[in-house]
């Protein structure tokens, strides 16, 4: 996948042809610390279908297998087996996927897609198989929401263990590789969490 420096500021709403029958699926992403996850709780709140990041959960269990000393930015290289690592998280985000074809619901959003791995491990120079970008392109979502770094929202906490520079760049990989699978990903505007969902489901309706 090429790397190549840049913002997309993309606001085009983009959408595949579905290989599975179901709901529109949406995905809402962005580099840690840029409050998508608040988005899908106040969509959640607006009784919209959310499925939650699956990431925090297994960073957490792998922060428990190493020392201070040991622990870096990149969660994926905490565990003793990174690609076992990947693969379970691309296989748990596929299968999210694969599961919203049979919820009887027009619209469902996801806390990060499939390609989200892809661009983590493009970032952090991880190696993937063919399977990967594979996977990728047979789950194929209606449209992307990617909300750009915003300093002033931006904290670590235990489970997130980027700095905000890195931050910044992984919105470029993120761009980056979305555009590759020939999604145009929506810019977020810097506003309240009420806002942002709203212009979510403005944007989806049109």
């Amino acid at each position: 996948m090429s790397k190549t420096n840049g913002d997309s500021g993309s606001s085009c709403k983009f959408v595949h042809n579905h290989q599975l029958l179901g709901p529109k699926k949406i995905i809402i992403t962005g580099a840690p610390g840029t409050g998508k996850t608040s988005v899908i709780k106040a969509l959640e709140t607006l009784k919209f279908h959310c499925y939650h990041e699956i990431i925090r959960d297994m960073t957490a269990k792998a922060k428990n297998t190493t020392t201070e000393k040991e622990k870096i930015s990149n969660p994926l290289v905490l565990v003793n087996d990174p690609m076992a690592f990947n693969s379970a998280l691309l296989h748990g985000r596929k299968e999210q996927y694969r599961g919203a074809s049979h919820l009887n619901r027009k619209i469902c959003f996801f806390d990060r897609g499939v390609p989200d791995v892809l661009a983590y491990m493009d970032y952090f120079e991880q190696t993937y198989p063919a399977e990967f970008e594979t996977i990728c392109k047979e789950c194929q979502y209606d449209a992307v929401f990617i909300l750009p770094p915003w300093k002033e929202i931006y904290k670590s906490d235990n489970e997130r263990l980027e700095s905000f520079e890195e931050a910044r760049d992984l919105h470029l990989y993120l761009t980056q590789t979305y555009e590759h699978f020939g999604y145009q990903p929506i810019l977020m505007p810097l506003c309240s969490v009420k806002e942002r969902a709203q212009f979510v489901i403005n944007n989806i309706k049109k």
